[in-house]
């Protein structure tokens, strides 16, 4: 009971680019209020402060209650739990939009965060089932590119949306434009099926997943889970699936990201204060910062997607040389600039790499929720990332961020490389016992 997408099958760029319109939207509305604290804070009679603690609501919603309504919605039919949790994200928006008082607008940042959750967690193994394996990173860098671009273009035009109309108009057409998201995702994105499996199903396709071919058939989306086609081989040796190499990826995602947050969250501040570049030329950079990061996700899904035990090494090394010379041309603007905007293109590439090595690693059986882990833990890291740095910032100086920074990078480069090592001897081991036994 296997199946697999034939090599010659059509890249399926509606679909992916319908789950990439509603990734735009969606970390649109969690990043808009960054935007718009003065004209929130005001119609709302609360600090700015307090406004920013609605991002920090809704990062922290997704961490909490991602994995778990991930299982609570197992048996819903994929496609259609895509759609109906826009409308949710949708519906928190429009929440935003209306709430009376502070109170009210954290509820609706809470059922935005709720679905929000979910949403990522099911996307990237949705995309992957859609493509050979071979195609993985190529299709993660197109649904994911969404994401990528509400930072360089969707937080920016939202704000001068919301100040221009008002904040309150801006988070009710980001709904309407929500809405065309979900109708997209229903129109243009390939239906993977449903229904429960018998038992005899679900142990053929745990047969079918022990010895390479990951199955498609309707015990696999029973159980939530989106299958990687493998093609039934190998196109290069990796580690067996194993809830260990799960565990593993994850935290060393969350960990990375805490490093990189801890300066990230504060670099306005240390690009001026620190780093030399004037306060009329930082949206310029950061804008630079986000069309960096872009190419770095078109690396993945051209090059780098392909061997991510060798890519994601190599990009948390460069990330390390980046903040070096960040560290380094401390007060030199213009060098700077340039090394700002080169750790736009390894961050660019680094998550969507991660969520690839997710992925490859996690096992058919658990595959959404592998990926519920790894939104998590990545919002775990954004979250305590931003506390830390900011420990750090009042407790020895703002110009102390990047050595945090590098030594987490630096840290987590060698447990990345001791990981990949111990893995792929745990497979090599396996591989043999299975012909040492006739299996």
């Amino acid at each position: 009971m296997t199946s697999s997408l034939p090599t010659t099958a059509r890249f399926p760029w509606g679909g992916l680019l319908a789950l990439a319109v509603a990734s735009f939207f969606s970390i649109s509305g969690e990043m808009l209020p960054t935007g718009l604290l003065p004209e929130m804070g005001r119609d709302l009679h609360v600090s700015e402060s307090s406004v920013g603690l609605l991002v920090t609501v809704f990062a922290f919603t997704v961490v909490f209650t991602s994995t778990l309504l991930t299982q609570a919605t197992a048996r819903i039919p994929r496609h259609r739990l895509l759609v109906g949790l826009i409308l949710v994200i949708a519906l928190g928006a429009v929440g935003t939009a209306l709430a009376p008082t502070y109170g009210w607008m954290i509820a609706a940042r809470i059922l935005g965060g709720l679905a929000h959750g979910v949403f990522w967690a099911i996307t990237g193994a949705y995309a992957a089932h859609l493509v050979p394996r071979s195609q993985v990173g190529k299709a993660l860098a197109v649904s994911s590119s969404g994401g990528t671009l509400a930072f360089v273009l969707g937080v920016p035009l939202g704000t001068a949306l919301g100040q221009a109309v008002g904040w309150r108009l801006a988070f009710g057409i980001l709904a309407i434009l929500m809405v065309g998201g979900a109708v997209l995702v229903w129109r243009l994105l390939p239906d993977v099926g449903s229904g429960a499996a018998d038992a005899a199903t679900l142990k053929q396709e745990a047969r079918d997943a022990a010895g390479g071919s990951t199955p498609v058939g309707p015990g696999a989306l029973a159980t939530g889970s989106i299958p990687v086609i493998r093609n039934g081989k190998r196109p290069r040796e990796l580690p067996d699936p194993s809830l260990l190499g799960v565990i593993l990826t994850c935290v060393v995602t969350g960990v990375f990201m805490v490093g990189h947050y801890s300066l990230y969250t504060y670099v306005a501040p240390f690009l001026t204060q620190v780093s030399g570049i004037a306060t009329g030329q930082l949206s310029i950079a950061l804008l630079a910062y986000g069309v960096a990061g872009a190419a770095g996700l078109l690396l993945v899904g051209t090059v780098l997607g392909k061997r991510t035990a060798v890519s994601i090494p190599l990009a948390m090394a460069f990330v390390v040389v980046v903040v070096v010379l960040l560290l380094a041309f401390e007060g030199h603007a213009v060098a700077s600039f340039v090394v700002f905007v080169a750790l736009g293109v390894s961050f660019g590439a680094l998550p969507p790499l991660l969520q690839t090595r997710l992925l490859e690693v996690a096992p058919a059986r658990i595959r959404d929720l592998a990926s519920s882990f790894y939104t998590a833990s990545f919002n775990g890291g954004i979250g305590l990332g931003a506390l830390i740095g900011g420990l750090v910032l009042s407790g020895v100086g703002i110009d102390r961020l990047p050595v945090l920074y590098i030594v987490i990078a630096v840290v987590m480069l060698v447990v990345t490389v001791v990981l990949d090592r111990v893995l792929l001897r745990r497979h090599r081991a396996t591989q043999l016992r299975r012909r040492t036994s006739g299996v």
